[in-house]
This record gives structure tokens, sequence and C-alpha cells, in this order.
């Protein structure tokens, strides 16, 4: 589902940033007698960051809790920028924009619950996953078919790369 709440141009996103919890995981959380958690991640949504990085283009992590497990994943995934125990993610993106050098229309932004709303507001582009809250999904430019944790990541990937036309240049590496 598009809203045209604004216009995007997609050849000029270079960031892509996600939530975890709800976005990159399903929003489950495995709490081990020990004390410990785990989480479930999807296969396409990792090989889909890792196609995002191959265009070049940079992936952060601004997640609302803290976990062990977030930092596992982002460093199987080489992701760079992780920010964890983000109660307000405002000022964390646009404290990396300023780092990256990066305005906001050259950011991507997914989420699914209320504290995602500012930045899905301040992103050229802001994305809500198919179980999102009924709020982030009004504030969104696009809404995900799939779920949170089932692949709404790649799915978001293959939506913005497709409009830049570097979808079919990474997707040749596949068609030999």
């Amino acid at each position: 589902m598009d809203k045209d709440r604004k216009s995007i141009d997609f050849s000029q996103i270079r960031l892509l940033l996600l939530d975890m919890d709800g976005v990159l995981t399903d929003g489950t959380i495995f709490l081990h007698a020990d004390g410990t958690e785990s989480k479930r991640f999807d296969v396409q949504d990792g090989h889909g960051i890792k196609m995002w990085q191959r265009a070049h283009l940079e992936v952060a992590i601004l997640s609302g809790r803290e976990a062990k497990a977030t930092d596992v994943r982002a460093e199987q995934l080489g992701i760079r920028h992780v920010f964890q125990g983000c109660t307000k993610k405002l000022p964390v993106f646009e404290s990396l924009l300023s780092r990256l050098q990066l305005r906001p229309e050259q950011a991507a932004y997914v989420g699914d619950d209320l504290l995602d709303l500012p930045v899905i507001r301040r992103a050229g582009f802001g994305a809500a996953v198919a179980n999102a809250v009924q709020e982030v999904k009004e504030a969104a430019d696009y809404v995900t078919q799939r779920n949170g944790g089932q692949g709404a990541v790649r799915e978001v990937i293959e939506y913005v790369l497709k409009r830049t036309g570097q979808w079919r240049e990474l997707m040749e590496r596949y068609l030999i």
C-alpha cells in the first residue's frame, strides 16, 4: 500500500535504518531460565541486507531494547551502525545522518511500533511492516505485504532497489 504524502526520489536513498524487534524479528523474545534471551531472524531479510550493501549503501539498526542477539546478528551481516536502548530514536537518527553527511531524504526507515513514528515521518521514505500498529501504517509511505521477521525487510529493499534500477544489476550474479 503506497501513500503519496511526499514526493520520493528513491535514487537519493543511501541509508536503510531498521528497527529490530518486530521488524528484523517477529517481535518474539525467547527468555531462557538463565536470563539469556534469543530471537529468530529471517534468512531472506539477511540476504536482502547483503544485497543492499553490495549496492554500496549503508545499513543501521535503531532498537528500543538492548540485546546481545542484536549485536551478534549485526556482526554477522556486517552492519556497522547499531544503536540499542533508543527510547527516543529521532535524535539518534539525526546524529547518524550528520555523521554520515546525509540529509533525511537520503534515508529509508522501517518500523512497526509507536517509538518508530518520529523517524518514519522524518525519513525520505518510511515503511511499516504488515503487522505494525495502525498509527505507524498511517504515517508510512509504504506498508509491506509481509510481517516483521518474515521477509518484510527484504521486501522493502527490493521495493527501493527496483525503483532505483539497481535490482537488475544485483540480480545478474544469480542468473549465470
